[in-house]
């Protein structure tokens, strides 16, 4: 595998479905320097404050059988929405020319919801995508794992 390049301005997305980190390299290919530019974070509320709908039950048109529905699961709905802000925010940096190579970083699972949001531009500036749940170690432990 070729070590990742990271050019000086590149932009470097660390997230989950809880925080992002916006980062840009303001040091070269060789002695990564990863800047914050904008933390996005939403709380982790509590399911009752997100959704108090018990599970609905359906009736079967032949028999007697009830079936419960599925609950809902209010946290992946919140994360699946928070990222796709994210995204939005992205589509429009590189649509005002911000940045013009991105590397996202994330979990497998938030890639997954990521991934149909990415606008024409932002998938023509994607360098790479690097499938690990990075978010909670401070930057200058990001950088370490992503030049090494």
């Amino acid at each position: 595998m070729s070590k990742l390049k990271i050019r000086q301005g590149d932009w470097v997305v660390v997230c989950d479905g809880k925080k992002a980190l916006v980062l840009e390299n303001a040091g070269d290919e060789k002695f990564l320097n990863l800047k914050t530019l904008q933390v996005f974070e939403h709380p982790d509320r509590k399911t009752s404050e997100l959704g108090s709908d018990a599970p609905g039950r359906s009736i079967s048109s032949m028999g007697h059988g009830r079936s419960a529905m599925e609950q809902t699961d209010w946290h992946t709905l919140e994360e699946e929405r928070f990222l796709r802000t994210l995204i939005g925010f992205l589509n429009t940096e590189v649509t005002a020319n911000r940045f013009k190579s991105l590397v996202m970083v994330a979990p497998p699972r938030a890639l997954g919801v990521l991934r149909p949001f990415y606008s024409h531009d932002l998938r023509k500036a994607l360098h790479t995508e690097i499938d690990k749940d990075l978010v909670a170690m401070p930057v200058h432990e990001i950088e370490k794992r992503l030049a090494a």
